[in-house]
């Protein structure tokens, strides 16, 4: 008896003994065979392909490690990734949008502290300081991107049209397109056209870049000359008809649609549009400018950069090592290179050969004086939020100065 209950107990402790094999596995991120899996996540679904090229090329370089990837729609991987983040499951290696996401995740303690490790060399450092903070590279931005206008230089060229350096200038050269039969601007108004193209429209209207920093600590109003300026020149584009018929409805593939089929001379949002466009239309020739909302010689910037698609390491990961060893892959030349030609995304990295000529285009104005994206410098998402609402409710009828005064009332509650 005793006999069988030794071999009774032999049998429990090694069958807890596997179980606790199993779950220690499991939670430390091993996939099949002993493999450490991480965790990727983004929102740039049509890069998934590319990625996956490159994935496959580092797990052949780290036969220990495998890559699970998951693309978010762009919209809800705004609102969820703090979300996704927290329990270290999900995204040992993430992107960030600068601003008011990077600002939440910052807050909620989930970026690791990249200060002073290898991968920060790989990128130039004149383009990282979106993803600093209280001293630490919390976060390193992949993609330089022009928020501005995308243009149809064919077209330019056959009607005569340069690009304009003033306000007036810019309402003549959107008539005469008008006159001859294009839609001036493709506005993509249902999703990310008053977001994107607010930056170029007030950077000259405001051109103190802490203009966000002082709304929300009160020595700014959305009320002030600056914002009501820029909501009416809006209405005046909306109103003489150079976002064409249903801006409101048009959603952005529509809008690059319209482009690509020579329908609309520009598209209000940005560089990384342009790959999309070409792919539909190869032999069209495109460039890229701003709107000069103010005379030429008050005018302080060209145009309109933001650093984003920013790589962080989870700071929840059991996989930190992993997550930077497939940072430092993604952000070595060669990777990088194949990255921007496939996807059509200028970048941070030095030593990468644009092949396009979009790409070659959007390199142009890298020796421009352009200033950060405002909309980012905004570190309140309900601020941003009444922002762009704004923008919406002019484009829908809305009296500028009302229009203004409803988002300010928002900014006001979110300061106290």
């Amino acid at each position: 008896m005793k006999k069988k209950l030794s071999v009774l107990l032999m049998l429990v402790l090694l069958v807890s003994s596997f179980m606790a094999g199993c779950s220690s596995k499991e939670s430390s991120g091993e996939g099949d065979g002993g493999d450490k899996k991480i965790s990727f996540i983004h929102w740039r679904g049509e890069d998934s392909e590319v990625f996956k090229e490159l994935i496959s090329r580092f797990e052949k370089e780290n036969p220990g490690i495998k890559v699970e990837m998951t693309a978010y729609p762009s919209e809800q991987y705004q609102s969820t990734a703090q979300t996704l983040l927290r329990d270290g499951s999900t995204g040992d290696v993430f992107t960030a949008f600068p601003g008011s996401q990077f600002e939440i995740i910052k807050k909620a303690g989930l970026f690791e502290d990249l200060t002073g490790d290898d991968i920060v060399g790989n990128f130039n450092e004149n383009l990282i300081a979106a993803g600093e903070a209280d001293g630490k590279q919390l976060a390193l931005p992949f993609q330089l991107v022009y928020n501005q206008p995308v243009y149809n230089k064919t077209l330019f060229k056959e009607l005569g049209i340069e690009p304009p350096d003033d306000w007036e200038g810019f309402l003549a050269m959107n008539e005469k397109l008008k006159e001859n039969g294009y839609t001036p601007i493709a506005f993509p108004g249902a999703d990310i056209g008053p977001g994107q193209f607010m930056n170029s429209m007030m950077m000259n209207n405001a051109p103190d870049e802490e203009i966000f920093a002082k709304l929300m600590n009160g020595e700014a109003k959305l009320t002030d000359e600056w914002w009501v300026k820029t909501l009416t020149q809006f209405q005046e584009l909306m109103d003489k008809g150079y976002f064409g018929a249903d801006a409101l409805g048009t959603k952005h593939e529509g809008a690059i649609a319209q482009v690509a089929q020579g329908k609309a001379a520009m598209l209000a949002t940005g560089s990384y549009a342009m790959a999309n466009i070409q792919e539909l239309n190869p032999d069209i020739e495109l460039g890229l400018l701003a709107p000069i909302t103010v005379s030429a010689d008050e005018a302080e910037y060209e145009g309109i950069h933001t650093t984003t698609f920013m790589f962080g390491v989870n700071s929840k990961s059991k996989n930190k090592e992993e997550a930077k060893k497939f940072i430092n892959f993604l952000t070595q030349p060669e990777n990088a290179e194949y990255y921007a030609n496939k996807t059509g995304q200028f970048l941070t990295i030095p030593g990468v050969n644009y092949e396009s000529e979009a790409l070659k285009a959007a390199a142009e104005w890298s020796e421009k004086k352009t200033r950060f994206q405002p909309r980012y410098l905004i570190p309140n998402a309900d601020v941003e939020k009444a922002v762009i609402a704004s923008i919406q409710s002019v484009l829908g009828g809305e009296d500028p100065k009302k229009a203004a005064e409803a988002a300010q009332k928002i900014v006001d509650q979110n300061i106290k």
